[in-house]
């Protein structure tokens, strides 16, 4: 495991911001962590990148321990926050070639590094222009840059694509899937459930300092039910009669909303249910607008567990 943690608490004055926390990364993986605001993600990469000591349980990161050997974690993690920590001053590459003498790559080998990763990043053509005249996707990019600067086993994201656009947004998935084939681990923590659906190997939901459900996006889906075959009828009249032609071929019971002119029925047997629905609605001479099958999505999971919307 790139990442093990077991029981985490940390409590700040009065609140108690985790509360036994336990994951399990493998390495080579993304693993996402969900949660509504003050769920406790941020508090959890701070303590697994050892910038703050956790009041209870143990946590290992790259097979150290992060409160006995904090050091030798950080040899080992990048860590982008969620604000790009750049020197607006300083040229793209320059922020680079600091990071690597900081870090004691040498003059040469510090400059050599910083053109390898401005070329990873498409930052080439603007790596002699101030960072300040970067936009937000650039300066997040030359952000994820300087944290690979040492080639990093282990790399925290934490909300790495807040208030970017979505070609920046796309640009960063695919920056984050190229290091992952490389074998670099990532923790990501986020609020946008399709960033986590399309770049998660796992997931865990956190809700107010503990750990309420974990897995796969498909288990997660799973866990709020089976496909639901959506339908929009043409007329308000027609939905009565749409629901009781339903209701003969399915043992579930149909949901209505008269006001869209939608019905929303669970399938539990694929094709030969979606094909039944519709002999049903044609046999009693309802006019389908719309017909579409429907998955359970992050946002169903997300609302399901912690009773509020992402």
């Amino acid at each position: 495991m790139a990442i093990q943690a077991e029981g985490l608490r940390k409590r700040y004055q009065q609140h108690e911001a985790l509360s036994g926390v336990d994951l399990a990364v493998p390495s080579g993986t993304v693993f996402g962590l969900l949660g509504p605001n003050g769920a406790g993600k941020t508090t959890t990469v701070r303590m697994l990148a050892t910038l703050a000591e956790p009041d209870g349980g143990r946590a290992e990161v790259a097979g150290f321990d992060v409160v006995r050997q904090p050091h030798e974690v950080r040899r080992r993690i990048g860590l982008a926050g969620q604000y790009a920590a750049v020197d607006e001053l300083l040229t793209g590459r320059e922020n680079l070639v600091l990071i690597g003498r900081l870090l004691h790559l040498g003059r040469r080998s510090a400059r050599e590094r910083a053109t390898r990763l401005l070329d990873r990043f498409d930052l080439t053509d603007a790596a002699d222009r101030p960072a300040h005249t970067y936009s937000g996707g650039m300066r997040r990019r030359l952000d994820l840059a300087v944290c690979l600067v040492t080639t990093p086993s282990v790399l925290f994201l934490d909300e790495p694509t807040t208030g970017l656009d979505p070609v920046s947004r796309m640009a960063l998935w695919n920056a984050v899937r190229e290091l992952v084939t490389d074998g670099v681990t990532v923790l990501l923590t986020t609020q946008y459930l399709d960033e986590a659906d399309a770049l998660a190997d796992r997931i865990a939901v956190v809700d107010s300092g503990r750990v309420i459900a974990e897995g796969t996006p498909d288990e997660l889906k799973r866990k709020v039910g089976d496909e639901r075959l959506e339908i929009v009828v043409a007329r308000p009249d027609d939905v009565a009669t749409a629901v009781t032609a339903l209701r003969r071929i399915s043992a579930d019971e149909p949901s209505a909303d008269p006001d869209r002119r939608i019905i929303s029925l669970a399938l539990g047997d694929g094709m030969t249910g979606i094909a039944n629905a519709a002999s049903a609605l044609r046999q009693e001479g309802v006019e389908v607008v719309d017909f579409a099958l429907r998955r359970p999505t992050l946002d169903d999971v997300f609302v399901t567990l912690t009773g509020q919307s992402a």
